[in-house]
């Protein structure tokens, strides 16, 4: 908890060195928050200090999903990036494992899921940009809320409340999955080599 506050003030102090600009910067900090390894909530949160919850959710939403752009486009750029979080999702989900809209929605609202693994699950199930880009804009948005709103309150709730926030989280994204799983026929006939 110590190192969020830390990061939060370091970056709410940043920011509003910048006046006027403000909010383009912090809409620039969502885009570059990924290659410095900040968590989504940490900024979210700064949005929440910064400009209140109205503004901060809003600003947040365009950075978010400006930075789920910039992951597309990535993904299309860098092919060993697109096969590195392939590996990824084989590792820590499951290479037959399909993510739910509805838990895709619950794992950006957990503080420290991966962005980009998050990102990769919404690329499988959208066939065209267009719709990657809505579905990145519509499971932000209960994040951005989320983080922004608790940006104000955070000091005045209590450990046991955001423990139990979070297991009940983790609970919604086991009942929240999708029940099958699909197998490429050549994965399941696997051909020996002769």
């Amino acid at each position: 908890m110590r190192t969020i506050e830390l990061a939060t003030s370091s970056v709410v102090s940043a920011i509003q060195t910048t006046g006027f600009f403000a909010p383009i910067v912090f809409i620039l900090f969502h885009l570059i928050r990924q290659f410095l390894f900040i968590p989504v909530a940490v900024v979210c949160i700064v949005g929440g200090v910064l400009f209140g919850g109205e503004l901060g959710s809003i600003y947040s939403l365009i950075g978010l999903t400006g930075s789920s752009i910039l992951f597309y486009s990535m993904t299309k750029l860098l092919p060993s990036f697109y096969e590195r979080l392939v590996n990824m999702k084989e590792k820590y989900i499951g290479a037959y494992t399909n993510i739910s809209f509805g838990q895709i929605i619950i794992l950006r609202l957990i503080p420290f899921m991966n962005f980009s693994l998050i990102c990769f699950c919404i690329l499988e199930k959208a066939k065209s940009f267009k719709r990657y880009v809505k579905l990145s804009l519509v499971t932000h948005i209960p994040s951005c809320i989320c983080f922004t709103f608790l940006g104000a309150f955070l000091q005045k709730l209590s450990p046991l409340f955001l423990g139990s926030l979070m297991i009940i989280l983790f609970i919604l994204v086991y009942v929240l999955r999708e029940k099958q799983a699909f197998i490429k026929w050549d994965d399941f006939f696997v051909k020996q080599k002769g």
